[in-house]
């Protein structure tokens, strides 16, 4: 919301009036997947489908303020998603 993360269920809808919203359909173009979720593809990291929207927004902004994340630094990007299909490591691949 307004560029940042946050967890959209904690989010009352009057909070959200007037913010710029991004969701996981806003990432990339009709054309083509953005290269964050290219990698997710490549790398097997999509499985159910219900944290990989929230994982690829949280990857994207980490990458937005470090290009070159640490696997520590991943881990602190992405820990508010909880993941119970993948175990994370093709994620942090």
């Amino acid at each position: 919301m307004n560029g940042e993360l946050v967890a959209s269920c904690l989010i009352l809808a009057p909070q959200a009036n007037g913010a710029v919203i991004t969701t996981i359909e806003g990432v990339g173009d009709d054309k083509c997947l953005d290269p964050v979720q290219e990698a997710f593809i490549e790398t097997g990291a999509v499985q159910c489908g219900f944290c990989t929207p929230g994982m690829i927004l949280a990857a994207k902004k980490l990458l937005e303020e470090n290009s070159h994340p640490d696997e520590d630094e991943i881990k602190r990007g992405i820990s508010g998603n909880l993941c119970r299909c993948t175990g994370y490591q093709k994620i942090f691949d």
